[in-house]
């Protein structure tokens, strides 16, 4: 099938990676432009997990106040190059974090910062509310084990539903921007801050 300029400028405008790399994608699923985006993104993302080992040394801090002043939050991310962090991709990725931040409240960035006292708490919170039920010991296990990883979805902000898109984690909005720009990107650090009735 012959691939044109208008399939590619479509494809272009629609995934928002380069023109080579929409050509061949489209080459590669005989002009189907649904495929040629699937393909695009499973690119582009085992791209992403190749940058995610490297440095970090630039990237912008960006805020959000919700209207009525009541919940602000500020949040450090981190980028490879001053260039990559004046984007406007970079700085958008920025306000959507800094806005779900707002509204799905985590309280921790990753799972690998939850301490070992929360996690012992949550736990025995879980084993207590398993036995409550009345289910023998060897579905407690596993009714835990679920509501433990129900936790790290809920209050760690990489494995957290995109409250704008909630088809995808923080975790692969980032990985979706890292494939768009290039460089690796993390969060360093967040606050989130709200006056208490």
């Amino acid at each position: 099938m012959e691939i044109t300029a208008g399939m590619v400028k479509d494809l272009r405008a629609r995934s928002g990676a380069g023109i080579m790399e929409c050509k061949k994608a489209l080459k590669e699923v005989n002009g189907d432009v649904e495929e040629a985006i699937t393909f695009l993104r499973k690119k582009g993302l085992a791209s992403a997990n190749k940058k995610a080992g490297r440095e970090t040394g630039d990237g912008a801090v960006g805020s959000y106040i919700h209207q009525g002043a009541k919940i602000g939050v500020l949040v450090e991310l981190n980028c490879e190059t001053d260039f990559v962090a004046n984007t406007p991709d970079f700085q958008g990725l920025l306000r959507d974090i800094c806005m779900h931040i707002a509204a799905a409240r985590p309280r921790f960035i990753a799972r690998e910062e939850v301490t070992d006292a929360d996690l012992a708490t949550e736990r025995e919170i879980f084993i207590h509310q398993a036995k409550e039920s009345g289910k023998p010991e060897n579905i407690i296990e596993k009714m835990v084990q679920g509501k433990m990883e129900k936790f790290y979805e809920e209050n760690c902000l990489l494995e957290q539903a995109f409250v704008k898109d909630n088809s995808v984690t923080i975790q692969e909005l980032i990985k979706q921007k890292i494939a768009l720009l290039g460089e690796n990107i993390v969060v360093g650090n967040f606050r989130r801050l709200e006056i208490s009735k």
